[in-house]
């Protein structure tokens, strides 16, 4: 059996996180913890096929992981919705500490932000430059909010960024062409746009949205 493509996994988890949305009641939302991080570990397979460019964001991402992971383990059933995490961290004062959590799930929506925005310059254009295609993608989303030395790293990074074509072809399995992955591609768009503007009024409203790395 043809294994599935990296961006059909995160459609799959995607329409499975679609369904547990619970409205307007921002301090009774429920983002599911471990399929949250499995689809941020999808994504980052993703990644991963633009190649040494991602490096800094990959292992950043992976971090962050990390850490609700081990957050989510302490006590599976509490953290079992991050949210819960938010209003913890929140409740003690802990929520704009470097090393906290909550820091973590806000940089993890904002590399889905990245994302988003590569997909959707892709699907307009397939044809448009890789190297521009990742530079606006990451200046409409990251760089607002790196540091210079972050900024720096990524604009010497994107010379090793592969051409447009040597990307989708990565992407594609053996029994996908264009259409079928840009059908994916618009898909995953369409799971995703939603569910980051819930995540974003979350973190609106725990005054987490316009932090800046440490």
């Amino acid at each position: 059996m043809e294994k599935r493509s990296e961006l059909r996994s995160v459609i799959e988890e995607l329409s499975m996180l679609a369904k547990v949305q619970p409205g307007d009641n921002l301090d009774a939302a429920h983002i599911p913890t471990k399929l949250f991080l499995h689809v941020c570990t999808l994504i980052l397979r993703v990644l991963d096929k633009i190649g040494p460019t991602m490096t800094v964001l990959r292992q950043d991402i992976q971090q962050n992981i990390q850490r609700l992971e081990i957050l989510c383990e302490s006590d599976p059933t509490k953290y079992s919705n991050l949210v819960e995490m938010l209003k913890k961290e929140d409740s003690e004062g802990n929520t704009r500490k470097g090393t906290s959590c909550s820091r973590a799930f806000l940089w993890l929506t904002r590399s889905m932000d990245f994302m988003v925005a590569l997909l959707q310059r892709l699907v307009k254009d397939p044809g448009q430059n890789m190297e521009q295609v990742v530079e606006e993608s990451y200046n409409s989303t990251l760089k607002p909010w790196h540091g210079w030395i972050s900024s720096a790293a990524f604009k010497v990074a994107l010379k090793l960024v592969p051409d447009n074509k040597t990307f989708i072809s990565l992407l594609l399995t053996k029994d996908q062409n264009y259409d079928n992955l840009k059908e994916d591609m618009q898909t995953l768009i369409s799971l995703l746009v939603p569910l980051l503007e819930e995540i974003h009024s979350i973190l609106r409203f725990y005054r987490l949205d316009r932090l800046k790395s440490s």
